[in-house]
C-alpha cells in the first residue's frame, strides 16, 4: 500500500518536480529519470515522457535535438521564461498546501 500511495502523491506533484531539474540544468529525457531516481523520485520512461511532452505542449518547456558524442542524437528540454514563472508560482502554492497538510497531520499525530 505504502508504494501505491506514494506513486499517486508524484503523480500530482511530477510536473513541478520534472520542471525543477530542469530549471537548474537543461537535460536529456534519460539524465532526467536519472536524477529524479537518485532524488528518490524513481519514475518509469512511460511515465516520464508523457510528462515531459506536455510540459514542452504548454510552453513551459522548450526542446533541442542535439548531437551526442557517445550514440544517437538527444532531446534536451530547457525551461522557458514562462515555465520560470509558473515554476515560482507553484513552488509558493506547493510550500503552503504542505504546510496546510501538516497541520492537518501534525494534530492526528498528537493524539
Amino acid at each position: 500500500m505504502e508504494q501505491e500511495r506514494r506513486s499517486q502523491w508524484l503523480r500530482g506533484v511530477l510536473d513541478l518536480c520534472v520542471l525543477a531539474m530542469v530549471a537548474e540544468q537543461e537535460s536529456y529525457g534519460y539524465q532526467l529519470a536519472q536524477r529524479l531516481e537518485r532524488a528518490g523520485l524513481g519514475v518509469p520512461g512511460g511515465t516520464l515522457y508523457p510528462v515531459l511532452l506536455r510540459l514542452q505542449r504548454t510552453g513551459l518547456v522548450e526542446a533541442q535535438w542535439r548531437e551526442s558524442g557517445s550514440g544517437p542524437a538527444r532531446k534536451y528540454y530547457r525551461i522557458t521564461a514562462a515555465g520560470v514563472r509558473m515554476l515560482r508560482q507553484a513552488s509558493l502554492e506547493w510550500t503552503e498546501f504542505v504546510g496546510q497538510v501538516e497541520l492537518v497531520l501534525r494534530k492526528v499525530a498528537t493524539r
